[in-house]
């Protein structure tokens, strides 16, 4: 079976003074502050979620619930993490930190989506494959034909078969099927250099269409990331609606799925959701 495409748009550290992004970010003493917790998803891709007898909430996804309505209780993680350390979910090493929050910020104009993390990264990390990337910091957008995006977020993306998951070949990265995923990424490494593309199962680059930048501050271990995307590129964003979305990090130079992930959020451009952005 040909899987679908999943967008991408990664981008590397921009100088904030010459960027475009810097000009035209919003005054964020005016954008309202939502907390988001990540954590480390060990092994457990959506299939698992939906599997009889090791998910207790597989029945609950089917009558339409979403993840984060079962796992988050007055704004903070219910989850068993030393489950999801454990040699049963994580059979590698989990990192010693397993959950954080992060700031999330929202705003947008007539042309853009402005989203802002900040973040206390953790070291202690199993995994240190990426040796060129002290973090990265991404922020995914399924449209509404991914299945389970309104429920899972970018969690719909992460299937057994993947690259790094027990078993399976190093041939897939993380895909929709069906729908595609924008993905935006800022890299701590690259000294600006850039790429705006579409990424398959078979990992081949195409034309990007969000017209994402990012840029980033860190003062001692908190990192500022700040995100600018076209409202009509890739995914459109329609103000007046709460778009879907999920955010991955992957700190202490961490590689493919040893990262923090959250549970799917909604983004209200004008609109209630988890995160607020109001049109400035």
């Amino acid at each position: 079976m040909k899987k679908n495409l999943v967008s991408l748009a990664v981008f590397g550290a921009l100088a904030a003074l010459g960027s475009s992004a810097a000009q035209a970010s919003p005054d964020w003493n005016k954008a309202a502050k939502s907390t988001i917790h990540v954590f480390h998803p060990g092994a457990a891709p959506i299939e698992w979620t939906q599997g009889k007898g090791e998910h207790s909430g597989a029945a609950g996804l089917k009558k339409g619930e979403t993840c984060a309505g079962c796992h988050i209780e007055d704004g903070k993680l219910s989850l068993d993490l030393k489950r999801l350390a454990s040699k049963e979910l994580e059979p590698k090493g989990a990192p010693k930190t397993m959950a954080y929050p992060v700031t999330v910020q929202a705003a947008y104009d007539a042309t853009n989506l402005y989203v802002r993390l900040t973040f206390k990264a953790p070291t202690g990390g199993f995994d240190h494959s990426d040796k060129d990337n002290e973090l990265k910091a991404s922020v995914m957008f399924p449209n509404d034909k991914v299945p389970l995006a309104d429920q899972a977020g970018c969690w719909a993306a992460c299937h057994k078969d993947a690259r790094g998951m027990p078993g399976a070949a190093d041939t897939k990265t993380k895909y929709a099927t069906p729908g595609v995923m924008d993905l935006m990424q800022w890299k701590s490494s690259g000294g600006g250099k850039a790429v705006d593309g579409m990424v398959s199962d078979k990992r081949n680059m195409e034309g990007g269409k969000a017209g994402v930048a990012a840029e980033a501050t860190k003062a001692g271990d908190v990192y500022t990331v700040t995100f600018t995307r076209k409202l009509a590129g890739g995914v459109s964003l329609a103000p007046g609606k709460a778009v879907p979305f999920g955010i991955a990090i992957h700190a202490d130079n961490a590689g493919g799925r040893f990262h923090h992930v959250s549970f799917g959020h909604t983004i209200g451009l004008g609109a209630d959701g988890d995160v607020k952005a109001a049109k400035q």
